[in-house]
């Protein structure tokens, strides 16, 4: 998708409501008439066009559904088949020939393994199959106006898709994405749009659409600003024995804290020992045959920024090896 001209707001706002969903009613919510005034004081839109655009907006009950019910809730011997798969490295094998160059120019400027990059790729929308099916700003709206438990969030994403649409000439209506107004090959929020994506191809447009090159680079600035350590493991697999000791590791969180002395006193014994400059966290997964023990090492920490999902990062880095192995790289 290139980008759109942006000309005008008010006849965007009168298109036709998508199959099951319902308009909000033409007086705007309270929550929302606050998020006007409020970009209009900040940002400068006119306000007429953003009511207009607003106005227009459609709640969408599935968004709410698969926001409760996200895939990557189910445990990890369920999760990890749909992800880690023989279809899905051969078309990684196939996308990582065909994208070879990119990859390598990409790996030279970020330091990010093309294993990593082609493999989030492959998860998040198949290589661009399946890149969503949302009005985004539908999505956004409807997260941050309905769930107030993630308003706070939504609405700063709503504000940045705003600011994209005006920076970039997108149309802000036209804009498709996931549930969770995710857009692109990459699956970016607007945020991260704004912030991380890059124009690779050196087309002067950022398109995380059809452009192959922004999609790659794109994803492996991502990771290098969240600190990816380029040639570092990303997780080692390990024994444990149950205790309270074992317990209060896992409960230490995601992010990297535990260094050989702790793991040594919660009963774990990882596949090696860990640096003296190593940190990791203890993860537990539902596998095949029982619990799995896993570290997740900085690398796994920076995954996980860009999702938050323990299943998420482990079919990632999985993936990535599977990706290796099939290549012969």
């Amino acid at each position: 998708m290139k980008r759109r001209a942006f000309l005008s707001w008010l006849p965007l706002a009168c298109v036709t409501p998508p199959a099951g969903s319902y308009e909000f009613p033409a007086r705007l919510p309270p929550a929302m008439e606050a998020f006007v005034v409020r970009m209009v004081a900040i940002n400068g839109f006119d306000e007429a066009a953003l009511r207009a655009v607003f106005e227009g907006v459609r709640l969408q009950p599935g968004v709410i559904r698969a926001l409760t019910t996200p895939a990557t809730s189910k445990p990890w011997k369920d999760f990890r088949p749909g992800y880690v798969n023989r279809r899905r490295t051969d078309a990684a094998v196939n996308f990582w020939n065909d994208n070879a160059v990119t990859l390598q120019a990409a790996e030279r400027e970020y330091g990010v393994a093309p294993a990593i990059v082609v493999a989030i790729l492959g998860i998040e929308s198949q290589y661009g199959r399946n890149t969503g099916t949302f009005r985004v700003i539908d999505a956004i709206s409807t997260i941050a106006f309905e769930v107030p438990a993630r308003a706070a969030f939504f609405e700063s994403e709503l504000e940045a898709l705003l600011l994209l649409c005006r920076d970039r000439g997108f149309d802000p209506v036209a804009l498709r994405g996931s549930y969770a107004g995710a857009m692109g090959w990459p699956q970016f929020l607007p945020s991260s749009y704004r912030r991380h994506a890059v124009d690779f191809d050196g087309d002067g447009h950022t398109d995380l659409w059809t452009s192959r090159a922004d999609c790659i680079g794109s994803v492996a600035n991502y990771l290098r600003h969240y600190g990816w350590r380029s040639g570092a493991d990303v997780a080692l697999r390990t024994t444990a024995t149950p205790g309270p000791g074992l317990d209060a590791a896992i409960g230490a969180g995601i992010k990297p804290s535990l260094d050989n002395d702790r793991l040594r006193d919660a009963g774990v014994v990882p596949s090696r020992p860990l640096g003296a400059d190593e940190r990791a966290a203890l993860m537990l997964f539902e596998g095949d045959g029982g619990p799995e023990y896993w570290l997740g090492l900085e690398n796994f920490f920076v995954i996980t920024r860009y999702n938050r999902s323990q299943n998420y990062a482990m079919a990632v880095w999985q993936l990535g090896r599977e990706i290796l192995t099939a290549s012969g790289r």
